[in-house]
């Protein structure tokens, strides 16, 4: 069986991760989105929140899992047995970035390969970062993000 990693905060997820997913279902018999726990971050979701979310939008979606992991991603792939991690790329600017971590986890494990997939056009501008942004300031994000997602963007900032 051919599994691969879809790894990310997700903090909180769009509808671009949403296109990623179904676009690695397409090419792998399983994929495993995995929840990255990093101390180092500041989420405004908790990781139970991301996983919660995680699972309402992407957990019915045939051959797809939704996991946690903390450590090296390449550790998480090995004990998943899975071969291939999936980033998503939406410009130019993500390459750079995307291809130094692709390149140091192929010298740790050489075995992971990365494959890149980019979204949609209409998603390449999406980011958690900029949906909490638009969020905070009472802007509509329904449009970017699923409708549990909005809600639960809404909540988060009427406190």
């Amino acid at each position: 069986m051919r599994c691969a990693i879809y790894p990310g905060s997700f903090d909180p997820v769009t509808n671009g991760h949403l296109d990623v997913i179904e676009r690695a279902r397409k090419l792998f018999d399983e994929v495993v989105v995995a929840v990255a726990g990093n101390d180092e971050k500041q989420p405004l979701f908790s990781l139970k929140e991301r996983l919660d979310l995680l699972r309402e939008t992407a957990g019915s979606i045939d051959n797809v899992r939704v996991a946690q992991f903390k450590g090296l991603l390449v550790d998480f792939a090995k004990a998943e047995d899975a071969g291939a991690l999936i980033r998503g790329l939406r410009a130019v600017s993500d390459f750079e970035f995307e291809f130094q971590m692709a390149l140091m986890n192929r010298k740790l494990d050489a075995a992971v390969e990365t494959i890149f997939l980019m979204p949609k056009e209409e998603y390449t501008y999406l980011s958690s970062r900029i949906v909490k942004e638009i969020a905070r300031l009472g802007g509509d994000v329904s449009s970017f993000v699923p409708a549990c997602v909005a809600k639960a963007l809404a909540k988060k900032f009427a406190k």
